[in-house]
């Protein structure tokens, strides 16, 4: 479909999506729903998920919110100039990074929606209006840069975001639904996504369907190996069978885990049937475990066996200026951006890389390990977001500069305003959610334990997460 066919349809496709999705199958997914007793009625989805996109904009307190798709987190030096024009000419001036790699952009006028578009579609950052909010892939961000993991998983994600833009069962996807693409390390494979490719050195991947921990336990089952080289369609092929398990449960569920447990269980034995069917060869053997290096890459500078050096920084709470974003560019090429809200930029040479990394620190980039920011991230809060109970940002920051956050637990600490807890990442951390009038209920989740606290009440109980 063109850019103008797209655009004729635009009012139809808005309107639903605004509303409730398809009318039809909203109908039957109600009738579904209001059948089913108390606890199973609450698992089906009767609407379509709001996630804001680049087209469909969120209306906040401070303006309206673009959420950019960007696969793998990557982009190039034109498309990075491109955000920093769109961030300040439309927006409030800065870029917000995401949980899973992307860019939000706040502030921006209740009108300039068209004008961002075209920006985008002129920086090549919309390649489908169609398929804009459902390119979430994240991949292992120094995959192909430090020697490390069994292949370049980078390859996968272009691969995969084309046959995402080419499908038109993909539309169906709902903007939460996640691809992570792992190149062996394990660093993406815990991130609950709903499909994961792991790459193993013996030139095979295995495709994890569900949000587990790939590859341990009862969740082995729910994986299938294939050779590398189909690893990108059988992902495609995973979410399509996803959608056709939604369809058959009548729940209307955006992720894997919104389905029935009976669902979620038979579907990788119907995936492994897909791909067969597909001519993808379905391997035999067991999963492999990855080295399992869940850590977000080190602030700093990491040598590549080319010689090169990548570079890793980070925003102070995942936000950045249109001028500290700008200075990261100044090396010429393109960025990686992280589901930890840090930022890779790769192939500099050493002398370069080094004086980069001088100048960011300069600029209030967190450049070392030791640096009390890393790790602690926040939601809007007030007084850009409504539901928000508190201005988490400024407490976050009081908190870093009384010393106060990571200091027991080493710990990710992660700022909510309200129990919605957006943008929350997902692993081992520390939740501070506010709860109104300066409280806060603090959780530490550490493998199956999670432990909960008032911040002004030091009893503490311990419970199973």
């Amino acid at each position: 479909m063109n850019r103008d066919e797209a655009a004729a349809r635009a009012p139809f496709r808005g309107a639903a999506r605004d509303a409730v999705g398809e009318p039809v199958g909203e109908s039957v997914r109600e009738s579904v729903r209001d059948s089913l007793p108390g606890a199973v009625r609450d698992a089906v989805r009767v609407r379509g998920d709001a996630c804001p996109g680049a087209l469909r904009l969120h209306h906040a307190d401070d303006g309206a919110l673009a959420r950019l798709r960007l696969p793998a987190g990557l982009l190039t030096h034109r498309q990075a100039l491109a955000l920093a024009d769109a961030a300040e000419r439309l927006g409030d001036g800065h870029l917000d990074l995401t949980s899973r790699g992307n860019v939000q952009l706040r502030g921006l006028g209740a009108s300039c929606g068209g004008e961002l578009a075209d920006l985008l579609h002129e920086a090549g950052l919309l390649p489908s209006e169609e398929h804009e909010r459902i390119r979430n892939i994240v991949a292992s961000p120094l995959s192909g840069l430090d020697g490390l993991g069994a292949g370049d998983v980078q390859l996968w994600a272009r691969r995969l975001d084309g046959l995402l833009c080419a499908s038109e069962a993909a539309t169906e996807l709902s903007g939460r639904f996640l691809f992570a693409l792992d190149d062996g390390r394990g660093d993406v494979a815990t991130l609950g996504a709903d499909v994961t490719l792991l790459a193993r050195r013996d030139g095979t991947a295995e495709v994890h369907i569900g949000a587990s921990r790939p590859p341990y336990g009862e969740q082995a089952v729910r994986a299938v190996r294939v050779p590398a080289a189909d690893a990108p369609r059988a992902a495609l092929l995973a979410a399509e069978t996803f959608l056709t398990a939604a369809r058959a449960s009548g729940t209307g569920a955006w992720r894997v885990g919104d389905l029935p447990a009976g669902a979620a269980q038979g579907l990788a034995a119907a995936v492994a049937e897909r791909l067969t069917a597909a001519g993808i060869e379905v391997l035999a053997g067991d999963a492999e475990k990855p080295q399992q290096d869940t850590r977000a890459p080190a602030p700093g500078l990491i040598r590549s066996p080319d010689s090169t050096v990548a570079l890793s920084a980070y925003p102070r709470l995942g936000r950045l200026s249109v001028a500290q974003w700008r200075l990261l560019l100044g090396g010429g090429g393109g960025l990686r951006l992280t589901p930890w809200r840090g930022v890779i930029v790769p192939g500099l040479a050493p002398d370069a890389a080094a004086d980069l990394l001088g100048r960011l620190r300069t600029a209030g980039l967190v450049t070392e390990p030791d640096s009390p920011w890393l790790g602690v991230g926040a939601c809007t809060g007030r007084p850009g977001c409504a539901k928000a109970l508190a201005d988490v940002r400024a407490d976050a920051a009081a908190s870093v500069a009384a010393g106060r956050d990571g200091d027991r637990t080493g710990l990710p600490v992660y700022w909510s305003g309200c129990a919605r807890r957006c943008g929350h990442p997902q692993g081992d951390r520390v939740d501070r959610v506010a709860t109104g009038e300066g409280r806060y209920t603090v959780s530490v989740h550490k493998r199956n334990t999670r432990d909960e606290r008032d911040e002004r009440d030091e009893n503490v109980k311990t419970t199973q997460s």
